[in-house]
């Protein structure tokens, strides 16, 4: 039996089902962005379980994470990504676990697979939902050599928004991206970042030193090393005359990578005081991914005072002012990319203005002010699902797996 759901008053607890199509011990964005909320949310008094596919073989399993049961669905690896783990349990199993725990609102977390099973589960019980776009899955088709899937990958994106009761997206890119697609009620909520952590103080010449063999401008990228992120396009920096590379985090390219890029300095994957220590020794960052919906390692060196250059496609258009906190250029011309890296080379004056100016742009984007936006969404959805039900309104949903 589905309760009778009263509104929900602007002080009132809330309790949230979130629904994670990847979660700890997997390391990216969607999890960093989820551990930070279920912090702040458990900060607040809310109340939150959530739904994620199991871990792999010999990885540890958090069950419990800020307070929050985390209840694991047996999941695949998906092939050519194995960190990435697929699940797609019953609709009925989902919908024991939504109502054993009495949710208020659904988010869904990168939504795909798990997700879609969710958002049916959520309609079964009359519960609003909370989309949320943060990977551009489509686009990785044609970096992946599977083209002919793009437009079937499209689809279950445009399905899942369609049939949730308000999406959200981190940039205004993305945003425009389910508008255009026919996704109707969709707001911006960006990622937070810590300005404590990433920080100019965390400056390390000892570490420079180390990294430079005869006082070079230190150029930087920190991200996963996959298809995708494009870091191949650096090679056409190893020729610039007082420049040296370093490129930060593991992944399926690293090797190839290593290859490519004879150069450049490789150190794995950083963690804890490391990374913001390497940030922050840098003079210049660039982000060659050009599928991006965010950019979290963009605001993490801005807020390290580091100017960044990136190209002109998805997130990085909000986060780098074109010529005061960085530079943009046009996805594939890598020429004007490696001007602007010399530029910035040739100018430390320059360097400095913009890395000032790229810090003070991170001063509002705290992960409590981003974090406090979302629970202004729940309600929102909350309200909006109630005024749907109380028009007769109901979300058109095509079920494409089983219950």
């Amino acid at each position: 039996m589905i309760r009778s759901r009263a509104p929900i008053c602007h002080d009132a607890r809330v309790r949230i089902a979130v629904v994670a199509e990847s979660f700890l011990p997997q390391a990216n964005g969607v999890t960093v962005t989820l551990l930070r909320l279920l912090e702040y949310l458990a900060a607040n008094g809310d109340e939150v379980i959530v739904l994620a596919p199991a871990a792999g073989r010999g990885q540890d399993s958090v069950s419990v994470y800020a307070g929050a049961s985390v209840r694991r669905f047996r999941a695949v690896p998906l092939p050519g990504y194995s960190e990435l783990r697929l699940s797609t349990p019953r609709v009925r199993t989902l919908e024991e676990h939504l109502r054993c725990f009495d949710a208020d609102v659904v988010h869904l977390a990168a939504p795909f697979m798990l997700g879609w099973q969710a958002i049916g589960a959520a309609h079964t019980l009359g519960l609003p939902s909370v989309a949320v776009y943060q990977t551009e899955v489509p686009s990785y088709a044609k970096r992946y050599k599977v083209r002919q899937i793009e437009p079937l990958l499209w689809r279950r994106i445009e399905d899942i928004h369609k049939s949730a009761t308000l999406s959200l997206a981190p940039s205004s890119y993305a945003c425009q991206q389910l508008i255009d697609r026919g996704v109707h009620r969709v707001a911006v909520w960006p990622h937070g970042v810590d300005r404590e952590r990433f920080s100019p103080v965390h400056r390390d010449e000892a570490l420079r030193t180390s990294l430079l063999t005869d006082g070079e401008v230190l150029v930087g990228y920190v991200g996963r090393l996959a298809r995708e992120k494009q870091v191949e396009d650096l090679a056409v920096l190893q020729q610039l005359p007082g420049v040296r590379v370093v490129v930060v985090g593991d992944g399926p390219r690293e090797e190839w990578l290593r290859r490519t890029l004879p150069g450049a300095v490789f150190t794995g994957r950083l963690d804890g005081a490391e990374l913001p220590r390497m940030m922050a020794s840098l003079d210049m960052f660039v982000h060659t991914g050009e599928m991006d919906t965010f950019a979290q390692t963009i605001q993490e060196a801005q807020a390290c005072g580091v100017p960044v250059i990136a190209p002109a496609r998805g997130g990085p258009i909000d986060l780098v002012q074109h010529g005061e906190t960085g530079f943009l250029y046009q996805p594939g011309q890598l020429d004007a990319m490696r001007q602007y890296v010399a530029t910035l080379a040739a100018n430390p004056v320059r360097r400095a203005e913009m890395g000032l100016a790229a810090r003070d742009s991170t001063a509002e984007r705290t992960w409590e002010a981003v974090n406090h936006q979302v629970t202004v969404h729940y309600r929102n959805a909350i309200s909006f699902s109630a005024r749907d039900r109380a028009a007769g309104h109901r979300p058109a949903r095509r079920w494409l797996l089983t219950r």
